[in-house]
């Protein structure tokens, strides 16, 4: 099936959607990184562009945690490398959580 012709206008429209999208996107994995939100807040943001990102990029966007660290979390806790955010099971997420959530 062959994709439709877009007009310039639709796809510069398309364009700048995308573009805010990986914008936002990036600004809610810095804002984890720098400890600004926390991992529950971000997973809280169902529905959000937060859906799309892959698990190991977000591991790999907290603090302390990099390339090998993050893969070596994604093994234990049985997650794959292709997963995203969206595609996480209920007990997936909680299990993240408990990890990453200071004892009370």
């Amino acid at each position: 099936m062959a994709l439709p012709a877009l007009t310039a206008e639709v796809r510069a429209e398309a364009v700048k959607k995308a573009a805010a999208v990986r914008k936002e996107r990036g600004e809610i994995l810095a804002q984890l990184k720098d400890g600004k939100v926390s991992l529950k807040e971000v997973l809280e943001r169902e529905g959000t562009v937060v859906g799309k990102v892959y698990v190991r990029r977000l591991l790999e966007s907290m603090p302390g945690i990099g390339k090998v660290r993050a893969a070596q979390l994604l093994d234990e806790l049985e997650i794959s490398e292709s997963r995203r955010v969206q595609g996480l099971g209920a007990r997936q997420k909680e299990r993240l959580l408990e990890l990453f959530t200071p004892a009370a």
